[in-house]
């Protein structure tokens, strides 16, 4: 009954931990591709290649179904996955969902025309390639009408993460919030559009000021994944057993992995 969950690095950690709180009895299989992170400044095609050889690895383990617990993936490469890709017995799902849900209160499902909704202006934040492929407003569009979306690519914030330089991490948010207020000035929320990011939300928050409304997926993920297991527990995969799976160095992915999520977390090689 395992489900796999994919990143390019390390970030997808925050989601499974919200994932792993909200549902202790599934038993999840984690898959970094750190040998190729970051995924953000790759171009679409090389993204779908290397999520679609994630994927497949998870199907390995018994996954039937799959989160893409990063954004650049889901931003760059999901769509095209799940119309030209995926066999029927599969399931690859993203991380946009639960925060367009979130945002505007409104089901997926709810298939009604897009409407208005309260927040008019707002700030997303989000790798390059996650901003390049302008999926977040294409998804929104569907939903919503009247919204503005002023998109900051974060370069370097992610690979600051990864090193563990909180200090540079710290000093290019607040560099990236500035960059974005010069053309918002006054968002009414903020998305954090990568995994990574949740790390950060006080850094965010604070350089946003308290007036803006924070969105970070992973517990709305989490939520979500609920809600959807419960409908469709058929893609409950065969797995029985929770895994940390690397393409890069295990020992080196563990000790970072360990300062990231501050427990212990070891890695097996993919």
């Amino acid at each position: 009954m395992a489900v796999g969950v994919f990143d390019s690095g390390l970030g997808g950690l925050t989601v499974l931990d919200a994932l792993t709180r909200r549902l202790p009895d599934v038993p999840f299989v984690y898959f970094g591709d750190n040998a190729h992170a970051p995924y953000g400044v790759r171009d679409a095609d090389d993204i779908f290649r290397l999520t679609c050889a994630a994927t497949e690895r998870l199907w390995g383990e018994g996954c039937d179904l799959v989160i893409l617990a990063c954004n650049t993936a889901s931003a760059a490469a999901l769509r095209r996955m799940q119309e030209t890709w995926l066999p029927p017995d599969k399931r690859v799902l993203g991380v946009f969902v639960p925060l367009i849900e979130a945002l505007t209160e409104r089901q997926w499902g709810d298939n009604s025309p897009p409407r208005e909704v309260a927040v008019k202006h707002v700030a997303l934040f989000a790798t390059p390639a996650t901003v390049a492929s302008r999926a977040f407003q294409r998804e929104l569009a569907f939903r919503a009408i009247g919204v503005d979306v002023e998109a900051q690519p974060c370069g370097g914030v992610v690979d600051a993460i990864e090193q563990g330089d909180e200090i540079l991490a710290e000093a290019l948010v607040r560099s990236h919030v500035e960059a974005l207020k010069r053309r918002m000035p006054n968002p009414e929320a903020a998305i954090l559009g990568c995994t990574h990011y949740p790390l950060m939300e006080k850094v965010f928050q604070d350089a946003l000021g308290p007036a803006v409304k924070v969105y970070s997926q992973a517990d709305l993920v989490a939520e979500a994944l609920a809600d959807y297991l419960n409908r469709r527990p058929q893609f409950l995969g065969t797995g029985t057993e929770s895994k940390f799976l690397t393409t890069g160095d295990p020992a080196s992915v563990s000790n970072k992995a360990t300062q990231f999520l501050r427990r212990k977390i070891a890695f097996q090689a993919a």
